[in-house]
């Protein structure tokens, strides 16, 4: 492999055997956060990084993470933002221990990295895992930055990030008042209340995309369904002055649930 200046370090000790799946999983996401971390603070810089696993023993496994950090950066600029990854995947790490202050990972993609990284760990009875930065040079190996984490605060990670994942996941409402819908797709036939209809509607201000329709209250579907069976007027030329409940998963518009109908006006051609 050669000597290269600038290293991220992971290491495994464990007691028992590792399932290989996580195993893959422990220094992949290291290698995935490492390349959102490049992409946030030195877009210029290419976001890659190649891993080797270079010493495998009985409960130990060793892999390093070669960067591919542009070759124009200086040997300090790549050591310093090894070194800055390290401190700041630690502070994360922290965090969702409760014990940084620092920005927790916060989308489902970001979460889900850090449940593969302490997953090999928090399976087994008394693990650990350590994460360096390494500079190496005449064949001396110069630790910048070092962070490890043992069985006990995996398994704490790895709850709170299912817990997190889930609370994303669950879907919620959110309720707006008096706002126009239209549809772009409908179905003369009942649908039962809170169940999805079929149709498709559009509210601008909510979302630009066609969304489900739900019934909220047997009103509103009488209402709307009168419209669409008895109506002069085809449907799609009319608009619909409602309440809804958005239904949301993961802070967006999955459906719209209609409660009460106000008002039915003909649109502009």
């Amino acid at each position: 492999m050669g000597e290269q200046p600038a290293h991220l370090i992971l290491t495994l000790d464990t007691k028992s055997p590792i399932e290989l799946g996580d195993f893959v999983k422990s220094f992949t996401s290291i290698a995935v956060e490492y390349e959102r971390y490049v992409r946030e603070v030195a877009p210029d810089q290419t976001a890659e990084a190649q891993m080797f696993v270079g010493q495998v023993t009985a409960g130990s496994i060793i892999a390093e993470l070669i960067p591919a950090i542009a070759p124009f950066a200086g040997e300090l600029d790549k050591a310093l933002l090894i070194a800055e990854f390290v401190k700041k995947y630690r502070d994360r790490f922290a965090a969702l221990l409760g014990i940084s202050a620092s920005k927790a990972p916060s989308t489902k993609s970001e979460l889900q990295t850090f449940h593969d990284a302490v997953q090999a760990i928090a399976n087994d009875p008394a693990g650990s895992a350590k994460l360096e930065a390494a500079v190496f040079k005449d064949g001396k190996k110069d630790i910048v930055a070092a962070f490890k984490f043992d069985t006990s605060e995996a398994k704490k990670v790895r709850d709170e990030v299912d817990k997190r994942i889930n609370q994303i996941e669950q879907p919620g409402t959110a309720e707006h008042q008096r706002v126009l819908m239209v549809f772009t797709r409908s179905d003369i036939n009942n649908a039962d209340l809170g169940k999805k209809s079929g149709e498709r509607v559009r509210i601008e201000e909510l979302s630009a995309k066609p969304l489900a329709l739900m019934y909220g209250s047997e009103l509103a579907e009488e209402r709307i369904k009168h419209e669409i069976r008895e109506a002069d007027e085809n449907v799609f030329k009319k608009g619909f002055v409602v309440d809804v409940l958005v239904k949301l998963r993961g802070g967006e518009p999955i459906a719209y649930s209609v409660t009460n109908v106000h008002d039915v006006i003909d649109l502009p051609d």
